[in-house]
């Protein structure tokens, strides 16, 4: 077993999985309007949009986000600036691509992301959101509650959960997130940022035990 692997324990991993699982929505994939794919430290957003773009499931695509701590290093210039070299790298023809390089949550994510396509003609009905695996919860919930009048698909890489946590290569990290973004999940319908989501109890559950274990550092204060 390699040290990544044996970074956390195995009841941390199925709490993990749990938490996982919940978060992704499972939706059906269809034609759409337009695509925005959700600035992060995970270049692998910009490949799986490219896939989709590919698969011919939009014809027009929106790649959101500036920096933050994470993400400040790896992509100096920005993440949707860096999501779009590699989309174009992928075979996605530049002409189709917008970018929105000044988000910093996920709410500019989808508002910002709105007045660009606005600037560009493009007033869609349905929207895909490509974002994290573990973000798709959020990221539905974010854009329920800004942008009511538009129908939201959300989708992610089809990674499992072990394969993502390789992909990363850094297991505290995912976990961190994991973490960070449920607390979001409960948190945000109460501060006006989201939909409310029920969550199930065993989900809860495995939450606040990953936080006793200090799973922390993506936490809300």
């Amino acid at each position: 077993m390699s040290d990544i692997q044996q970074a956390i324990t195995e009841n941390q991993r199925r709490q993990a999985k749990l938490i996982w699982d919940f978060h992704q929505m499972g939706h059906a994939l269809r034609p759409v309007d337009v695509a925005i794919g959700l600035g992060s430290h995970d270049l692998g957003v910009a490949t799986h949009s490219a896939e989709l773009y590919r698969a011919g499931l939009f014809p027009a695509l929106v790649f959101t986000g500036g920096n933050s701590p994470t993400t400040a290093k790896v992509f100096p210039r920005g993440e949707a600036v860096r999501f779009r070299e590699h989309a174009i790298g992928l075979g996605v023809p530049a002409k189709s691509i917008l970018v929105e390089p000044n988000a910093a949550n996920t709410g500019q994510n989808i508002t910002l992301s709105r007045e660009v396509l606005a600037q560009g003609g493009i007033t869609p009905t349905t929207v895909l959101l490509v974002s994290k695996p573990y973000m798709e919860r959020r990221s539905f919930a974010t854009a329920r509650k800004v942008w009511p009048d538009v129908e939201i698909i959300c989708a992610s890489e089809p990674l499992e959960f072990d394969d993502y946590l390789k992909s990363i290569g850094d297991e505290k990290l995912v976990l961190d997130m994991l973490v960070g973004d449920l607390q979001r999940v409960i948190e945000y319908p109460n501060l006006g940022f989201a939909i409310e989501q029920e969550v199930p109890e065993d989900v809860r559950e495995a939450y606040e035990s990953l936080i006793q274990d200090g799973f922390t550092s993506r936490l809300i204060s």
